[in-house]
């Protein structure tokens, strides 16, 4: 599976992906670089990921979820590169029988994905400069 893209993400095709006839629910957390008031004069975010490793822990999540919520299809996509504000960087998608279950397997996604998958942001500013979003480390100090 390929959960790392360098394009803009394709959510409708995520939904067609986890659609059905038995699927009546399905829900889809969409998450945008952005510019708060605690960001500063953020115009981008440049991701890097340890690749093999993203590929390996999403299949363990989404294998996780499908023992949680078995009638449940997980699509996931997350950017890498450069990604300007107001773009979505990451997809994740579900597709399940009822609202409920959709919901939690949704949820359950992007907090595993953000606790677990290695994927660093380095903000750009509209100086040009880098730094790299706080509470993450760069690729040189992740062990």
């Amino acid at each position: 599976m390929q959960y790392l893209v360098d394009a803009a993400i394709d959510v409708a095709q995520l939904i067609d992906m986890v659609s059905s006839d038995e699927r009546g629910g399905t829900a889809a957390f969409i998450g945008s670089v952005r510019r708060g008031p605690d960001d500063g004069p953020v115009v981008g975010i440049e991701y890097s990921a340890y690749e093999a490793m993203v590929e390996t822990q999403l299949d363990k999540i989404i294998a996780r979820a499908a023992e949680r919520w078995p009638q449940a299809r997980v699509e996931v996509r997350h950017r890498i590169g450069r990604v300007a504000t107001r773009e979505a960087s990451v997809a994740v998608v579900v597709g399940a029988p009822h609202r409920a279950e959709a919901f939690a397997a949704c949820r359950y996604v992007v907090e595993q994905l953000k606790q677990r998958v290695p994927i660093w942001k380095r903000e750009i500013l509209e100086t040009g400069e880098r730094r790299w979003r706080t509470g993450d480390l760069s690729p040189e100090e992740h062990p």
